[in-house]
């Protein structure tokens, strides 16, 4: 067998380096483009970001606004040293890291299924996929709740043959209430990870794969020595967006378990110290936690894949 396989196979820009020019200009053209946009982002998420910062250096609450008091990082410590702060992040984290590691698998096969599918069935596949994307967070949370309610659900009778009987509480415990609430998040953005991972199927060279078939790999040779190589920065982009969008889980929380059953996440941590118990400074200083998670979450998933994005590009 030849040694092409004996590596990873990326796609060689044939310029030689003389696609330099061409590349600058078109970066140029995108921050003309999206320059203006990302100033209005900017000056939109600016002041929330730094009024929460703000408010999370005070002893602050709102049914008192007159005693409050600076305490600096006191809010911090507070929450830092509490155990239902670690409680919430365990939850999150455990939530984000079963739905995207499950979410991947099953975008990434259907994917294949619409890259392979015939054209005529292509249109319509891709729409039919995309259905659970389109409903609403929290309609689909309310369905989803629905379906396991010992009151009026129809899932117990489905999965009798598992032991389960009518009076089985779903939302009873921690094991099945996050079980139910990983469900409905996979069932909802499935279809987002399988367009992401579909554009980047399509970026994958042809040439490639039949110079592959020619030394004889097998499927799985090619997978993992062609296909997942030139789709590198498309996994790391749909990876990237869900796990930000899964680490600040919040709707179907709220809505399935309300926090009951240790189920309590860190945005609906922030939710019930700001709105629930007024605690404005402790609920800000929870608020900063996790857009300093997210950005600590960013920061490695963008050093950790090492993604050339202009060679992803073919430049």
């Amino acid at each position: 067998m030849s040694a092409t396989l004996d590596r990873p196979v990326s796609a060689v820009d044939p310029s030689g380096g003389r696609g330099n020019d061409k590349s600058r200009a078109e970066r140029k053209l995108g921050w003309y483009l999206a320059g203006p946009a990302f100033v209005v982002m900017l000056l939109v998420t600016a002041y929330p970001i730094v009024q929460a910062v703000f408010d999370s250096l005070f002893d602050y609450r709102l049914t008192d606004p007159q005693n409050s008091s600076f305490v600096g990082l006191g809010n911090y410590g507070v929450i830092l040293t509490d155990s239902v702060w670690w409680t919430s992040f365990g939850v999150t984290t455990f939530i984000t890291v079963v739905t995207v590691a499950v979410e991947l698998v099953l975008g990434f096969g259907l994917a294949l299924v619409m890259l392979n599918a015939l054209k005529a069935l292509r249109p319509v596949l891709r729409t039919v996929i995309l259905i659970p994307y389109a409903v609403i967070t929290v309609v689909s949370a309310f369905a989803w709740q629905f379906a396991f309610s010992v009151d009026s659900g129809f899932v117990n009778s489905w999965f009798s043959f598992l032991g389960a009987t009518p009076e089985t509480d779903w939302f009873g415990t921690q094991g099945l209430s996050l079980f139910v609430i990983c469900l409905a998040e996979i069932w909802k953005t499935t279809p987002f990870i399988s367009l992401l991972l579909l554009a980047g199927l399509a970026q994958v060279p042809d040439v490639l794969q039949e110079a592959a078939k020619v030394d004889g790999a097998s499927w799985w040779q090619r997978l993992r020595r062609v296909t997942l190589p030139n789709m590198k920065a498309a996994i790391m982009v749909a990876v990237l967006f869900r796990t930000l969008d899964a680490f600040r889980v919040f709707d179907s929380v709220f809505v399935m378990t309300a926090g009951a059953n240790n189920t309590e996440t860190v945005s609906f941590l922030a939710y019930r110290q700001t709105i629930e118990r007024v605690e404005i400074g402790l609920g800000s200083a929870v608020s900063v936690l996790l857009f300093l998670s997210v950005v600590l979450i960013s920061a490695l998933f963008i050093k950790g894949f090492k993604v050339d994005l202009s060679q992803a590009r073919g430049e």
